[in-house]
Order: structure tokens, then C-alpha cells, then sequence
């Protein structure tokens, strides 16, 4: 056994705390990731659902870091949440700066508070579903870390398909230049992919145990996925069946993957 191999065989023998800080850890994501589904209900109902943005955001990014805890321990999980929030805010600040990767837009006034024009809640979103993404790539694919890290890339840049047109109709940010996906450029989703495969390769790199055994990251991506789509589906004002099939569809093919193989075991 080599020496690296040594220490990757140190990390997965060591548990993520006692049995009773995983619980803990455990119950307090429920409870958030439940408190989340309340949150997006209710911005389905609210006649000014961007007042509930920033919460369902916040609740968001605690409960993947309860969670993530649950596995890893409170400081990996809360470092692996820090390098992706601050990854997910640099390419913000570039992008706003220079257009890449994105493409050219800009935040409104809208969200706060703002860093460099960036709203802090973007920041955190980046490293919550940055979290729930790779927990959906380790449960379906477990084996080969290259493998992980584009695959939770694909699943958190899927994701994107539902933010950026919901983001544009609550007018938190615009595109210069409009493109052919409900005015969302196609380089911008090059962009997530560049991003987010940065994002995963850092997560990757600062967890200690596969998160595969993180059911809770999984149910938050899972419910992510579910709740957009039905929500563009059926219950925003107006609907938009072509958001609700593509990011419906995108979504669940990295949800179908993980449980199928959860399933399978």
C-alpha cells in the first residue's frame, strides 16, 4: 500500500463523528430541508415570491451543511460548502466583470446583500447544491473520482435550467444579450459546466467519506428537482411546460441514477 493510498484508507475508516452527532446532524437537515419545502411553497403562492427567495436560499445551504456534517464532520463539511461558495462567488465577480464565463449580464438591485455586485445568497446556493450535486454523483457513481466530478458537474449545471429562468422572471438579473433558452445564452450553461467542474473537483478533494451515504444530500437534490418542476409546471404564474420538461428531465436523469443504484444495493 502506497503512502496516499495509506492516508485514503485512514480517511474512510475514520467515522464522521459518534453515532449521536451524526443524528443530530442528521435530524437538524430535516428539519431544514422540510422548513425549504414550506419556503418554495409558499413563493409559489406569494404574491411577491421574492421576498422568500433569500430564505429558501438560506435554508438551503443549512441544510446541505447539516447533512453534509452528518458524514464528513462539521469542519470538512464546512469547508468543502466554503472553497464552493467562494468558487461559485469569484465567477460571479469575474463574470460580471469581463463576461466570462457566463456571457455579459448583471445583477439587479433586487437581492441583498451584495458583495462587488454579487448577491451573497448566489454565493451560498453555489455551495449548497454544490454539496447535493456531488452527493448525487457519488450515489451514482461511487467508483472513480474523474467520473464523480463530471458527473456532479452535469448534475448541478442541470439544475441551472430551472434557476436562470426563474431568476429572470422575479428580475434578479439580465442578460445584455438574450439568447434562445427563455433568454438565457447557451454559453452560459458552458459556463456552470466550466464552474462546476471546479466546484466538484474541491468537494472532492475536501471531503473525507464518499457521499454516497448521504441520503440527505440526495433528497435535497432530488427535492430541488421535483419542486421546480412542478412548479413551472403548474403553480407559477404564467406556467412553462419547456422549463418544467427540460430541467424536469435533466434533473431526474442524475436523480434516477443515484436512487436506482441506492435501490439496486
Amino acid at each position: 500500500m502506497t503512502g496516499e493510498q495509506a492516508v485514503a484508507a485512514g480517511r474512510t475508516a475514520r467515522p464522521a463523528g459518534g453515532p449521536a452527532a451524526r443524528t443530530a446532524w442528521n435530524r437538524a437537515g430535516a428539519a431544514l430541508l422540510a422548513a425549504m419545502v414550506a419556503a418554495q411553497v409558499a413563493t409559489g403562492l406569494h404574491p411577491r415570491p421574492i421576498l422568500l427567495t433569500g430564505v429558501v436560499v438560506l435554508l438551503l445551504a443549512a441544510g446541505a451543511l447539516a447533512f453534509a456534517a452528518a458524514v464528513h464532520t462539521l469542519p470538512r463539511a464546512a469547508a468543502a460548502f466554503g472553497a464552493a461558495s467562494a468558487i461559485g462567488y469569484a465567477a460571479e465577480w469575474i463574470g460580471l466583470r469581463t463576461g466570462l464565463p457566463f456571457g455579459d449580464y448583471h445583477y439587479t438591485g433586487v437581492l441583498q446583500p451584495q458583495l462587488g455586485g454579487v448577491p451573497v445568497v448566489v454565493a451560498l446556493a453555489w455551495g449548497g447544491m454544490g454539496l447535493a450535486a456531488h452527493a448525487a454523483a457519488s450515489a451514482a457513481l461511487p467508483g472513480g473520482r474523474a467520473g464523480r466530478v463530471a458527473l456532479g458537474a452535469a448534475a448541478l449545471t442541470a439544475w441551472d435550467l430551472f434557476l436562470d429562468p426563474q431568476m429572470i422572471r422575479l428580475g434578479l438579473w439580465v442578460w445584455h444579450d438574450p439568447g434562445p433558452y427563455r433568454g438565457v445564452p447557451l454559453a452560459n450553461f458552458a459556463g456552470w459546466l466550466l464552474v462546476s467542474l471546479l466546484v466538484m473537483a474541491v468537494v472532492e478533494r475536501t471531503t473525507a467519506e464518499p457521499a454516497a451515504r448521504s441520503t440527505g444530500l440526495l433528497a435535497i437534490y432530488t427535492v430541488m428537482a421535483v419542486m421546480e418542476t412542478i412548479g413551472f409546471a403548474a403553480v407559477f404564474d404564467p406556467p412553462d411546460p419547456l422549463v418544467s420538461a427540460a430541467g424536469g428531465s435533466c434533473m431526474g436523469v442524475f436523480v434516477l441514477l443515484a436512487w436506482g443504484r441506492r435501490w439496486r444495493r
